[in-house]
């Protein structure tokens, strides 16, 4: 008969072993999803979305007749649908699969 301990043991290095098993995968797979949405292409301003929702990679730049909601402290940096961490460009939801510029902005802005 085995040691009740040493079964334990090998119990815990089984379930330990399926763990790791089941979530290298997922790992790998989120990884992979963060790279690609460094890599996204940029957006066009004269994309058809990106116009008719007044995208700017300046926030400066927004024509403030066009869209008087605007505000200068406004950028896509600071809105929920950016999804990129603190640096130059990164996905929105908006703009599926397409990065916008931290500093840029559009009429979908929603602070965060």
């Amino acid at each position: 008969m085995s040691d009740p301990a040493a079964r334990q043991a090998r119990r815990q290095f089984i379930k330990s072993a399926v763990a790791a098993t089941i979530a290298a995968p997922i790992a790998a797979t989120l990884m992979s999803a963060f790279a690609r949405a460094a890599d996204a292409p940029h957006v066009d301003e004269a994309d058809p979305t990106a116009a008719s929702l007044g995208y700017k990679h300046d926030s400066t730049q927004v024509d403030a007749a066009k869209f008087p909601q605007h505000k200068p402290d406004q950028i896509c940096s600071g809105c929920r649908y950016f999804q990129g961490q603190a640096g130059e460009w990164g996905p929105c939801a908006i703009f599926t699969g397409k990065a916008v510029s931290a500093k840029g902005w559009c009429s979908a802005y929603a602070a965060k």
